[in-house]
């Protein structure tokens, strides 16, 4: 069963379509369940929660099958997300916890990055010589850190782990972290994850031909799956320094989409790739 965030997420998306699919607005929808606006909308973002009565209301307000019920009745039975976030996962900032369990969860993951290697493919030392330099007060013990990066790491390993694709600048290859060692373990790692029938990674050459000033943009596109009535969950995050931003606007979506499939036809194809990741780590040796 998913995470208790991506249950209220699905949950919401499910009463949106159900209720855009019998023709009703919001507003007739609280007046159904004699509360706010503002409630119906807040479920739907996946923001709150809702009563099995309050539930069984709405659905049947809607007019949905008795047989599609039974899979949004689950989904309400959300559990306390407490004690999920103790321990070594507490190095997790509140705003980057949301997409761990997206991450968690995901079917596809599409990763756009520059500058240094994604999280999920980084090696233990890659990452402790990445913490020293950190300038964020609240990041933790680096042991911490490397037991929440490597939990992270750990849906690669699962029976049906989501497919995932990596476009990295040229940069993620040269921009030097630690010494020499760590540079030509994590490229030989880098190489070898790519072989992987479920993972992708493409370059971005410095010398591409054509226009490629939107691998300069970090972002993550994550394709939740649901066993409902509605499709798939799509959203795009995007991460600043101190904070995050979750879209799941279709057109929003869209856009970045549009930006996935630009960069990943200037870079460099999978074996290509795979090529200058080894010509570059032999430098290290």
């Amino acid at each position: 069963m998913a995470t208790p965030t991506v249950r209220r997420l699905q949950l919401g998306n499910e009463l949106r379509h159900a209720r855009q699919k019998a023709g009703f607005e919001q507003h007739e929808a609280a007046k159904e369940l004699d509360c706010a606006d503002s409630k119906i909308s807040r479920l739907e973002l996946g923001q709150g929660g809702i009563t099995k009565g309050d539930l069984k209301l709405l659905l049947e307000f809607y007019g949905v099958d008795p047989a599609d019920m039974q899979w949004m009745f689950e989904l309400a039975r959300t559990r306390s997300t407490r004690g999920r976030w103790t321990g070594y996962r507490a190095v997790f900032p509140e705003w980057f916890r949301m997409y761990v369990d997206l991450e968690t969860d995901a079917e596809s993951i599409r990763h756009a990055q520059t500058e240094i290697v994604p999280g999920l493919l980084q090696t233990e030392s890659y990452i402790r010589a990445l913490h020293p330099g950190s300038v964020r007060a609240d990041d933790g013990s680096v042991d911490r850190v490397i037991e929440s990066r490597q939990e992270r790491q750990n849906l690669m390993d699962r029976t049906e782990p989501p497919v995932m694709r990596f476009i990295l600048s040229e940069s993620c290859l040269r921009r030097k972290v630690g010494d020499d060692a760590v540079m030509r373990e994590q490229l030989s790692h880098l190489e070898k994850t790519a072989q992987r029938d479920d993972v992708d990674i493409q370059v971005m050459p410095f010398d591409a031909a054509t226009q490629t000033g939107g691998i300069s943009y970090d972002f993550t596109i994550l394709q939740i799956p649901t066993s409902g009535i509605s499709s798939s969950l799509e959203f795009v995050y995007v991460e600043c320094f101190d904070d995050a931003r979750y879209l799941d606007d279709k057109d929003a979506v869209a856009m970045y989409d549009r930006l996935w499939s630009r960069l990943q036809a200037a870079a460099l194809g999978p074996k290509e790739s795979q090529d200058l990741i080894r010509s570059v780590g032999q430098q290290y040796s």
